[in-house]
């Protein structure tokens, strides 16, 4: 049985007139359509999701001893640094160029 594309135009062709003359029929399984996928979706996305929970893998955190003591001694130093910079004294820019008065 070979497929025949006049066939299929006018099937094309005459398919939103059948569906004019049966709309309350057309929309009843539109409505049906449009529930069984929002049914997968839910299931898929939704149950499916919560059902399989992955459980997370417990990791134990280790710190090395000697990188650990550079960064606290790099970050004692920049505390150092901007507690240093609080008590200088900064001239006013805006001063000397007149637009303060």
């Amino acid at each position: 049985m070979k497929i025949n594309p006049k066939q299929i135009k006018a099937f094309g062709g005459a398919l939103p007139r059948v569906l004019a003359e049966k709309s309350f029929l057309a929309s009843l399984l539109l409505i049906l359509l449009a529930l069984v996928l929002g049914g997968i979706l839910y299931y898929q996305y939704d149950f499916l999701i919560s059902k399989n929970e992955p459980q997370p893998n417990e990791v134990s955190l280790k710190l090395q001893q000697k990188a650990y003591l550079s960064v606290l001694a790099e970050w004692q130093s920049r505390q150092v640094k901007f507690e240093s910079a609080d008590f200088k004294n900064w001239p006013d820019p805006f001063s000397a160029s007149g637009l303060t008065e």
